[in-house]
């Protein structure tokens, strides 16, 4: 019995291409001869026999596992490459040029890796969806041409298109894996048309579809099949959103079909917002889906789309299941943390949780027990690198990289692997990239718990709109939701900085002269001895009097005579008795002041009334309330 295949990565950067081995030491493998230009792309056959990149001048194909070269294409100027499921063909885009006679530039050619020979070439302009779809078997491929779906037998190029179907408004295709292949065509919505979804036999193109179903909402779509290509899942969207709530269109809905045509469905999602990722579990039999608005909700459901486990709300955006349909990867990349949660699936408990920060690719590895994650060139341009992580969290391999543009692992069928085993591995040893990368690691800041709060909304209660659905603030906050009687540390207090622990001193009182000279401003000639002299004059008469509060709390309010009470200090020595007094009196002194204003406004009118002026019945009212509030007056012992 001949050994399983060994794990392998490969990543391709600016000026690098590198096949590297697996656990334990991950060393790059030495006979793998890397080329001296930088290679545009490369690419694993599905099966992992084959290793192909694309360079200026051709493609190389290579043995994987032992890195011998097989076949050089001299084809200049190829852009993407692409295998069969098993390896046997070779397909290349290039960019369309206009030909020199006019004719259509064949740029699209499928190859024979064995022989290198060229078997067929296409005209294909577009890069999106270029690659042709084979069955696993390799018996069919197929392509869609405008709106028409033709067919081709690999084993006979030189036959031509052997079937086809024309299907209306026809804009993707998806070949169904498994033994009996379905296609699944999606027609977009147009000029008030709703959008639809049919299934085809393969075996059977012409006949009317197993499955059809219709929806609005939707102008373009992500379709899914499972693995034994039996069940699909549709996720339509649109290019705008209408409620101006989402710059990446509207989402649609999810739907799941059966490609025998004996069941669909509408997957219901109880939380309003954009469906974040979705996949089939390897077993075909249950799939997970992240939907919502941050923070997203995942669910799992099984083939009939009835909810069997909810994950909960999380800010996360991906989800994984590892080839043995074991265990779940769920985490959060792009503008998100990077945050990994890994749950076992039979036990539905999370194993572990790594932060993979600025994650740009995540991968399971063939055997179920890694998980790949590269920072990508141009997404981030600092930091790029690969790391390993063990299933139950700890870093096995670490290889910083500059300008890392691809990384994957190479694809190893699950049943030529040893089975998952029934309790989780531990972790092996990490590989001396770990420790290296810690001595020169820097050191990692320490972030402050919950939220960021600017300075000036420090000490406030958050918003409503900002609280997060599990009902916890976005950071911390006062009890009843307004300042701090204290301030916060490092804040200024009356001129100075407070500092946490030292009582609260009271301000200082400005003298008279201080506040007339700070008040002062420059006068003209004009009137400014004017202002002076009639200053001087009626000086006395213009000064309001003092207002004296009983001395139950020993507090004295001074009014208009150019002296400003003092602030009170800190509460730390008084008790509630006294802060009650101490209130209790303010509220008493402004009612004070008040009263004293109305009776200087009153002495005015009274004033006018005597030089013969004429006051409106509101002013004579306001006269008539004297006797009134110097009888409140009296009733303090307080006179004017």
């Amino acid at each position: 019995m001949a050994s399983a295949p060994s794990l392998q990565y490969a990543y391709r950067a600016q000026k690098s291409i590198c096949l590297v081995g697996g656990t334990p030491n991950y060393d790059p493998i030495d006979s793998f001869q890397p080329p001296d230009v930088p290679a545009r792309t490369y690419k694993y056959s599905s099966d992992g026999r084959l290793f192909a990149y694309a360079i200026p001048t051709g493609v190389r194909i290579y043995q994987a596992e032992s890195a011998q070269l097989l076949q050089e294409l001299s084809l200049p100027n190829v852009v993407d490459i692409s295998f069969s499921p098993r390896g046997t063909y070779l397909s290349t885009w290039e960019r369309p040029v206009k030909l020199e006679d006019g004719a259509q530039h064949k740029n699209l050619r499928v190859f024979s890796v064995s022989t290198g020979e060229e078997l067929v070439a296409f005209s294909q302009k577009s890069q999106e969806g270029w690659e042709l779809q084979y069955t696993i078997s390799e018996s069919h491929a197929v392509r869609l041409v405008g709106q028409e779906i033709q067919v081709f037998r690999p084993v006979e190029w030189s036959m031509g298109v052997v079937d086809k179907l024309k299907v209306e408004g026809a804009t993707t295709i998806t070949l169904s894996p498994g033994l009996n292949p379905s296609l699944a065509v999606f027609i977009a919505e147009k000029k008030g048309q709703p959008a639809s979804v049919k299934i085809f036999s393969l075996t059977a193109l012409g006949a009317p579809p197993t499955c059809q179903k219709t929806f609005f909402k939707a102008q373009r779509s992500q379709i899914k099949w499972n693995t034994l290509g039996t069940q699909v899942l549709v996720l339509t969207q649109t290019d705008v959103d209408q409620a101006n709530k989402s710059y990446y269109g509207e989402t649609g809905g999810l739907y799941l079909l059966s490609a025998a045509g004996n069941f669909d469905c509408r997957v219901t999602l109880d939380k309003e917002g954009p469906v974040h990722d979705f996949t089939w579990s390897p077993n075909s039999k249950e799939f997970g889906v992240i939907y919502g608005y941050m923070p997203a909700k995942t669910m799992l459901f099984d083939q009939r789309a009835r909810s069997l486990h909810d994950f909960g709300t999380a800010f996360c955006n991906f989800i994984s299941f590892n080839p043995q349909a074991r265990l779940i990867a769920i985490a959060g990349f792009g503008n998100l943390a990077g945050k990994v949660d890994i749950y076992d699936r039979r036990t539905l408990s999370k194993v572990t949780t790594i932060d993979a920060s600025n994650t740009s690719h995540c991968e399971w590895s063939p055997d179920g027990r890694f998980l790949l994650t590269a920072t990508l060139s141009p997404r981030l341009r600092v930091d790029n690198g690969i790391k390993v992580w063990h299933c139950t969290g700890p870093l096995v391999h670490v290889q910083p990289i500059d300008e890392l543009y691809q990384a994957s692992w190479r694809p190893i069928p699950v049943d030529v692997l040893p089975p998952f085993p029934q309790a989780i591995p531990a972790a092996p040893a990490p590989a001396p990239s770990v420790n290296q990368h810690a001595t020169v690691a820097k050191p990692a800041p320490t972030r402050p718990a919950g939220a960021y709060r600017p300075p000036g909304a420090r000490g406030l209660e958050a918003s409503a709109a900002y609280k997060r659905e599990d009902d916890t603030p976005s950071g911390g906050s006062t009890p009843n939701g307004r300042f701090s009687r204290s301030p916060a540390p490092g804040r200024f207090q009356n001129g100075r900085r407070h500092v946490p622990g030292a009582p609260t001193s009271p301000s200082p009182v400005r003298q008279s002269g201080d506040q007339e000279k700070r008040g002062r401003k420059k006068k003209g000639p004009k009137d400014g001895g004017k202002k002076d002299a009639a200053a001087a004059a009626g000086g006395e008469a213009s000064a309001r009097p003092s207002i004296d509060i009983p001395p139950n709390g020993a507090e004295v309010i001074a009014a208009a005579n150019g002296s400003v009470p003092p602030t009170p200090g800190g509460d730390n020595g008084l008790d509630p008795t006294a802060k009650k007094v101490r209130n209790l009196n303010k509220k008493v002194g402004c009612v004070l002041i008040k009263w004293m204003i109305q009776l200087k406004a009153i002495e005015e009118l009274k004033e006018k009334q005597k030089k013969g002026e004429r006051l409106e019945a509101t002013q004579l009212k306001k006269i008539d309330t004297e006797a009134e509030i110097r009888k409140e007056l009296a009733a303090l012992e307080i006179t004017s």
